[in-house]
């Protein structure tokens, strides 16, 4: 089985000290736990990016680092921007694009999503490619039609490889549950993710590609809908790195049901959480 993907992203809830403590915290987690080391799961960590070379030192061998966003442009009089191709540089391997937040906030259009898309594909950046809904419908079936119209809008400008290029992360956040108490309930997550994942696992010229679902997404979740999605995409309810570790109980208790891990192996600090 391919590993359980778990993404974070810091936003900017963190000051630049806190955000390295975090980091330094997670990564003491990772080498410890049997889902990490077992390779069954996979961690991607987007800090804030003045702590985004440190973090690649910190978290070295334990899980990927990137950054929250790129520059549709390689190089240029932008002020205040930073490239996928520096990005790539210093040793980053994924990158969000297209939050919601960057849409609402900084009026990031679909062109421009194409256009950064290309260009972290163009740098060996995997980007995390966040689709998701507005206003949810009353049907999932019309949510995840609209989601598989993001992905091919957002793939439409980058480099179609006939010899299968790099994958792709989806990450389903419907915007309506970005920031709330909950995420969306487990049924209609399933119901979305099952039809994006089939169409993303369908895209040849990007073999391996995957589907996360971020969202409010927190302990618990994982257990609920790990049928129908690759792993999730986690912002402030994995702050707190007690939270992180029980989603990684959650995946090393389920890649024991499916034989694949040793059930026996249990997370040195489960009994004093």
């Amino acid at each position: 089985m391919a590993p359980r993907l778990l993404g974070v992203s810091l936003k900017m809830y963190f000051g630049h000290e806190r955000a390295l403590g975090w980091c330094r915290d997670i990564a003491a987690l990772a080498r410890e736990h049997p889902a990490v080391r077992s390779g069954a799961v996979e961690l991607a960590v987007m800090p804030s990016y003045l702590a985004v070379p440190e973090a690649l030192a910190i978290l070295d061998g334990v899980a990927v680092v990137g950054g929250q966003d790129l520059a549709a442009a390689d190089k240029g009089a932008f002020t205040g921007e930073v490239s996928g191709a520096e990005l790539a540089e210093i040793g980053c391997r994924v990158v969000e694009v297209g939050h919601a937040e960057r849409r609402a906030l900084f009026g990031e259009t679909d062109a421009v999503v194409r256009a950064k898309t290309a260009a972290a594909l163009r740098h060996g950046l995997t980007p995390f490619l966040c689709v998701g809904e507005t206003d949810r419908p009353d049907d999932p079936a019309n949510a995840a039609d609209a989601c598989v119209r993001q992905v091919d809008d957002a793939l439409g400008d980058a480099a179609d490889d006939s010899d299968g290029g790099a994958p792709i992360v989806v990450a389903y956040e419907p915007r309506w549950a970005i920031g709330a108490p909950e995420p969306a309930e487990p049924a209609y997550i399933r119901a979305v993710c099952s039809v994006l994942r089939a169409h993303v696992r369908g895209l040849t010229a990007h073999p391996g590609s995957r589907v996360v679902y971020g969202g409010s997404a927190r302990p618990g979740l994982l257990t609920a809908v790990a049928d129908d999605v690759d792993g999730l995409f986690l912002g402030r309810f994995a702050h707190d790195p007690a939270a992180l570790a029980a989603i990684l109980d959650e995946a090393h208790a389920l890649d024991a049901q499916d034989g694949s891990a040793d059930p026996t192996a249990a997370h040195p600090t489960a009994s004093s959480r």
